[in-house]
């Protein structure tokens, strides 16, 4: 039997193998030597764009840059590089510093040259950190959209449906001031099926447009009204953008999976998607390893979402799921799972997600706190935090969703009694 311990340390090196994978400022390095052509400045936006832009400096380090990010998601080194200007915004509720980071973003682009093209590093997290409103739409109700977005339990798909309409640079509306320049375009996605369209919500991706989800508010409704169109996908300027996207969720556990071969055991890798009610998803899979699951070390990935109450307490979907797997587990052995987000958080966390075992459950009670109680107040981060299991990677430097890994041993026992 492998100790407690041990399991966890395995699925930590895997994570960390995974995140390796896809750091941004490796992948970016790689795409612009092998491309060679020079460009007149640099955009990063987005949860990984530090990473990124160090990539793009190793190939071209005298370039000008802009970057936009997370508050502590910039490297310290790029905080005194030569024509890098930093700015910090909102996340995941986007704030006033959001709209000076959209204007500061145009004003940019207007003075680039033209006799090369502008670089774009995209990732997750830019539909919150940078956006210009269309006349009328004020920063309080922006920010009201978000909120309702991010307790709605809609998937990133919907969410971005919605953000695209109220912009003036999402859904492809950047090309508008791109003003004839040339524009090239290198992704994380951090969205389920890697759609461009999506990832930072499509800023320059021709993006058809999609119905809106049933049951929004009138007060969005309205508000929706006052977006100009986006160009559309036969627009001829679409020729001066090209897009690439240089890591994804599949990469990452592709990676994973290389380095847990050497540990001599089998290894599931799943096509499953993982999406859906995150705490539903955790107890799901935690009665599978503990019933049918064959021995072994199982890889997932996913992004899965939580429906807020009023007051939600401290924490986010990967610690939801990981509770929620905690408390199906209760009294097992020989099986252990971590849940974490690829970019080093979890909602307004900085807490990545948890890894828990069948004594989790155990030791949160212990420590005086009700974890069945917990996951109905969305306070999953205080349970895990009492049992001392939670995940803190800080910054990744990448953003492709989520990770469940998760070792069943052989032998492991059923457990005596049904879980909660």
């Amino acid at each position: 039997m492998i100790a407690r311990a041990e399991a966890k340390a395995i699925l930590r090196s895997l994570l960390e193998v995974a995140l390796h994978a896809v750091d941004g400022r490796v992948l970016v390095a790689r795409a612009l030597r092998a491309r060679a052509e020079p460009v007149a400045g640099v955009i990063a936006l987005g949860k990984a764009a530090s990473s990124m832009l160090e990539g793009a400096l190793q190939a071209q380090p005298d370039v000008s840059a802009l970057l936009i990010t997370k508050d502590g998601h910039v490297s310290p080194k790029l905080r005194s590089h030569p024509g890098v200007e930093v700015r910090e915004a909102g996340h995941p509720l986007p704030d006033g510093r959001s709209l000076q980071a959209g204007r500061r973003l145009l004003e940019f682009i207007a003075v680039s040259p033209k006799d090369a093209p502008l670089l774009f590093l995209l990732s997750g997290g830019a539909s919150s950190l940078v956006e210009v409103l269309p006349t009328g739409v004020t920063l309080e109700d922006w920010r009201r959209v978000n909120a309702w977005l991010l307790a709605s339990g809609l998937d990133i798909h919907a969410m971005n449906a919605v953000r695209k309409r109220l912009s003036c640079i999402k859904g492809g509306r950047l090309l508008e001031h791109l003003d004839g320049r040339q524009a090239v375009v290198l992704m994380i996605s951090d969205v389920p099926g890697d759609d461009p369209a999506s990832i930072g919500s499509g800023p320059l991706v021709p993006s058809p447009e999609v119905p809106l989800p049933d049951g929004l508010p009138d007060w969005i409704e309205r508000l929706l009204a006052t977006a100009p169109p986006s160009p559309a996908p036969e627009d001829g300027r679409w020729r001066q953008v090209e897009s690439r996207i240089v890591a994804t969720n599949g990469m990452a556990l592709d990676g994973a999976v290389q380095a847990a071969m050497d540990l001599g055991m089998p290894i599931h890798r799943h096509d499953e998607f993982l999406q859906g009610d995150a705490a539903e998803v955790g107890e799901r899979l935690a009665r599978w390893l503990r019933g049918a699951a064959p021995p072994g070390l199982h890889l997932w990935g996913g992004e899965t979402t939580v429906r807020l109450p009023p007051e939600p307490g401290r924490g986010g979907r990967n610690q939801h799921l990981a509770l929620g797997a905690a408390l199906a587990l209760d009294g097992t052995t020989g099986i252990t799972l971590l849940a974490a987000g690829s970019d080093g958080t979890d909602g307004p966390t900085a807490d990545a997600g948890g890894c828990v075992d069948g004594a989790t459950a155990a030791l949160i009670r212990a420590a005086g706190v009700d974890p069945v109680r917990a996951l109905g107040a969305a306070d999953s981060g205080t349970a895990l935090a009492a049992a001392q299991t939670l995940v803190r990677l800080g910054p990744t430097g990448t953003n492709v969703m989520d990770f469940v890994l998760a070792l069943k041993e052989a032998g492991a026992p059923a457990p005596k009694v049904e879980g909660h």
